[in-house]
């Protein structure tokens, strides 16, 4: 948790189309033309060096590729299907460099694979508007074919993290979970698991939960200190490229990172590279922007613990030692007022670029003078060092 951002990557043949990854089959693209857009999926410019820097230079310490969607296409020469990266023109391990890449750049990687395949015969539902299971499907079979891909992915790649998706259909059990959380554990100790392979919720952990965290999806996830989660979010609105795809803003992307930080969680951001295997420039300079705010103001992110008071549009909070950082939002307020915080007192308040901010404290409330002109138009870091430590301060209300 104390990496607190990495890149999310939808990709694939459906890139051609401009369509979302795996939920238009059968909708905006008819299946045999989607099934068959990997004989021409050929993406020359794809560098995966260059999709790694850009994580790097965006301030993101993990990358998750989506190894196989719903779609059922692989993005590896997977020796269990001929519908894998290997049979297109391009002809190139596009799960492989990327992990070369990734240990090149000291980011750690991360693959995403799901659990429904609406291309293969052997798993029951097709998302073609059926809703009765296909009677020449074997799930038994299909489950076995998902171990002998993971146990691929596991050893060829060595994946730090898994994020599953796809749990939601009827075919897949409870029961199939819990053993194929087992049957991964086993074969890679370490190995950290999204809680998608259960049927419970996946927006945060409860009783039952198949998985190592929660992984709230679109929005921010509540503030949580007994569990860990995981945001992901899109950069623009699809999670695979579509054309002119509306971006969000530099403040909405900071202040979303600010959000989940403050309510101790990751953000996952997603991008969505194009058909020629590029990231779009303005995606990359997004991306820059971030990354540039965090050379400044990375100190109230990384490695630090939410709370102890849950975000809200005004502010965030995180805390680390006997420090908390309080993560501004809104310029032109000439005050903030919080409340105490028990049994500590603060020592020194400044901005975490450096000028000192006045401020008076009781036990009821403290008072923080702010000047005319912020230090940031999306997000001022103000540092307030206690005379104790702040992370076992327990959650406070404001």
């Amino acid at each position: 948790m104390d990496k607190r951002f990495g890149m999310f990557i939808h990709w694939g043949p459906v890139t051609l189309r401009g369509t979302e990854i795996g939920w238009s089959r059968n909708h905006e693209v008819g299946q045999a033309d989607y099934d068959s857009l990997y004989k021409e999926f050929d993406p020359v410019l794809f560098n995966a060096e260059a999709w790694v820097k850009t994580a790097h230079d965006a301030g993101m310490k993990y990358i998750t590729i989506t190894a196989k969607h719903h779609d059922g296409f692989c993005l590896w020469p997977t020796a269990y299907s001929t519908y894998n990266i290997m049979n297109t023109p391009f002809k190139r391990d596009v799960v492989g460099e990327l992990a070369n890449a990734c240990k090149k750049y000291g980011i750690k990687f991360c693959i995403y694979y799901t659990i429904l395949d609406w291309y293969s015969p052997d798993y029951p539902l097709h998302n073609d508007g059926r809703k009765d299971p296909d009677p020449n499907a074997n799930m038994p079979r299909f489950v076995q074919y998902m171990k002998n891909q993971l146990k691929e992915l596991i050893t060829h790649y060595h994946p730090y993290m898994l994020w599953f998706d796809g749990n939601w259909e009827t075919p897949w059990t409870q029961a199939m979970a819990v053993d194929m959380y087992g049957y991964l554990k086993k074969l890679e100790p370490a190995l950290i698991i999204n809680n998608r392979l259960g049927k419970q919720s996946h927006e945060e952990m409860v009783e039952g939960s198949v998985g190592d965290y929660a992984t709230p999806e679109q929005k921010i996830g509540k503030l949580a200190m007994d569990y860990p989660w995981e945001s992901c979010i899109t950069i623009c609105h699809q999670w695979a490229w579509k054309p002119n795809d509306k971006m969000k803003s530099l403040k909405e992307c900071i202040q979303t990172l600010c959000s989940t930080a403050g309510g101790n969680g990751n953000l996952l951001l997603n991008v969505g590279p194009m058909l020629d295997g590029r990231m779009e420039n303005r995606q990359v300079q997004r991306l820059k922007e971030i990354g540039d705010w965090l050379k400044i103001y990375g100190d109230a992110i990384y490695g630090t613990k939410g709370g102890p008071f849950a975000p809200d549009s005004t502010m965030a909070f995180t805390r680390k030692g006997n420090k908390m950082y309080l993560l501004l939002f809104k310029t032109g307020m000439k005050s903030l007022t919080l409340p105490a915080i028990p049994d500590r007192k603060i020592q020194r308040t400044y901005f975490l670029t450096g000028k000192d901010l006045n401020i008076q404290q009781s036990k009821q409330n403290i008072l923080i003078s702010l000047p005319e002109i912020m230090p940031n138009e999306n997000c001022s870091v103000i540092v307030l060092e206690m005379d104790g430590d702040m992370e076992k301060v327990p959650v406070q209300s404001k």
